[in-house]
């Protein structure tokens, strides 16, 4: 993980590894901000639905002692809301860097389609 400051608060890249870890740790709340559609074809376990282009800070889940983490396809829309976090007041946001791609990329586990069957398969 490597961290950039941004107006004064904190901007965390995260890599596969330190996500696997924290996954497994269960010290995450993993938000997926791709489409529906997208997460519905695949999806890391655990992660949950908070597209972009519904994104309102004010709707963020309350983690608790939880560190919020998003992730999308590449980085580029995770990296996009983590920064509104930051802007909205939040002092820490974290993201994917390189997003699900680099989480395949990885084989890492996640939750795919089947597509004999359209059923849900678990990958990696």
């Amino acid at each position: 993980m490597h961290s950039e400051d941004i107006n004064g608060k904190t901007l965390e890249h995260w890599d596969c590894n330190d996500l696997q870890q924290a996954l497994e740790k269960n010290v995450i709340v993993l938000i997926d901000v791709r489409t529906p559609p997208e997460y519905m074809f695949e999806y890391i376990r655990g992660a949950l639905l908070l597209p972009m282009a519904a994104f309102d800070t004010s709707f963020l889940p309350e983690g608790g002692s939880k560190q919020l983490v998003f992730h999308c396809g590449s980085g580029v829309r995770s990296r996009k809301v983590a920064e509104a976090c930051l802007a909205a007041g939040h002092e820490r946001a974290a993201h994917l860097e390189g997003g699900f791609a680099a989480w395949k990329a990885a084989h890492k586990p996640y939750v795919g389609t089947d597509m004999a069957s359209g059923a849900p398969v678990q990958v990696g």
